[in-house]
């Protein structure tokens, strides 16, 4: 194997063999958790495209997953979406994930897919329409008792298309009216993690449409309400590593939702279209001590074109990559050249990091955890592409029904 090499700074006080050490240590320990909806078919606005061997359960979602799982080493949770994945039994489903080695994680709200909630969910100026969108909120709190998640995860399509169309700070007092509610449902080590996104498919005004409001709102809520970063929800341009930042100073970062956007939400492969920003995010992570268990790292993404299991794998390794280069950044270089005022010399040393392929002590890292260093190429020899689509004929395919 070719040996790593990182680039070494001769006025650091930390050799680069040591940063690659602490990088691989903390590496193994890195999660990133998948989402049962990509593992179904899904498509654009105008058609949903279907692939042979594509799940039909929950439970057929969850064997896929675990594939992802064993050829990764850092894919052990599985988010579901309900009523996506809804079944008489969620301890029981929670077993048959432990049996396949993976666990279920955040539990995703619903409240988009239903006619009653066209002019908004908990928003809606309607009380009856509020209250059947709670229900269902409170629902997935159960659902999380019975399934042992920690996270409840929640957005929102509310908003209006029309000046005038409703009252803009009443649609904000029924949203905190009603994220309180839940907020109190909530149990022991369980949290509520709140999304935003600053358009569709409302276009005029959007309920919760950037990270401000979703602070707000959390930070009146209590401790066990924190923010979602949607790498994809965000307007061109936008920092979203100096978000992450202010949340982590605020101690109110609860998570990530990775994809990738080229327009809008596009909910592409993370890294996919500027992994640059990825890494930019990824340091800010770790520079702000959110490389922890309590910030998750959770992908959201449609697979419409590419095969769904290597795209998940190959997403979860752009992760991976771009925290490796995040945890070779030098940071006493980089304090002492923002210290002396050295614009140049700052920007080197992040560069330097980002530049440097860390494939090779990637590699070494998934061998030193039992793994093939080729996650993809041990996939592909694996048998599992060609045995989903032999056996799973017949049936309805998962998917998010446009």
């Amino acid at each position: 194997m070719k040996q790593f090499v990182s680039p070494s700074d001769p006025t650091s006080q930390e050799p680069s063999s040591d940063r690659a050490r602490r990088g691989k240590a903390a590496l193994k320990t890195q999660a990133v958790e998948t989402p049962s909806w990509a593992y179904g078919n899904s498509g654009t606005r105008f058609k949903v495209f279907a692939q042979q061997g594509v799940p039909r359960t929950p439970q057929e979602k969850l064997e896929d997953a675990a594939q992802v799982h064993a050829f990764t080493g850092v894919a052990p949770t599985v988010a579901l979406h309900i009523p996506w994945d809804k079944v008489e039994d969620y301890a029981a489903l929670a077993k048959f994930a432990e049996e396949r080695g993976v666990k279920l994680g955040a539990i995703n709200s619903n409240t988009f897919q239903d006619d009653a909630y066209k002019l908004g969910s908990i928003c809606h100026p309607d009380a009856s329409v509020r209250r059947k969108a709670l229900d269902h909120l409170l629902e997935c709190v159960d659902i999380m008792d019975a399934t042992g998640s920690t996270d409840l995860k929640l957005w929102f399509a509310d908003g209006t298309n029309y000046p005038g169309q409703d009252d803009l700070r009443a649609r904000q007092d029924r949203l905190a009216e009603g994220l309180s509610e839940v907020y109190d449902r909530l149990g022991d080590g369980q949290r509520m993690l709140l999304e935003y996104k600053f358009f569709e498919p409302a276009f005029y005004s959007t309920d919760v449409p950037d990270w401000g409001t979703a602070y707000a709102h959390c930070l009146k809520l209590g401790p066990q309400a924190q923010v979602v970063v949607d790498t994809g929800h965000h307007a061109p341009g936008t920092n979203i590593e100096f978000i992450v930042a202010t949340l982590l100073r605020e101690n109110k970062l609860g998570g990530f939702d990775f994809n990738s956007r080229f327009y809008a939400d596009d909910d592409l492969m993370v890294g996919a279209a500027d992994p640059f920003q990825l890494f930019r995010i990824m340091y800010e992570v770790i520079r702000g001590g959110g490389f922890t268990p309590d910030v998750a790292f959770m992908l959201d993404q449609c697979h419409n074109i590419e095969a769904k299991i290597p795209a998940i794998i190959r997403s979860v390794m752009n992760v991976q990559e771009a925290t490796a280069k995040a945890l070779l950044v030098d940071r006493d270089a980089l304090s002492a050249a923002q210290a002396s005022g050295d614009v140049l010399d700052a920007n080197a040393v992040l560069m330097d990091a980002y530049n440097t392929d860390v494939r090779p002590l990637l590699c070494e890292v998934r061998e030193e955890l039992g793994l093939d260093a080729d996650p993809i190429g041990a996939y592909k020899r694996s048998g599992w592409a060609e045995k989903i689509v032999a056996e799973r004929v017949g049936g309805e395919q998962a998917g998010w029904g446009a």
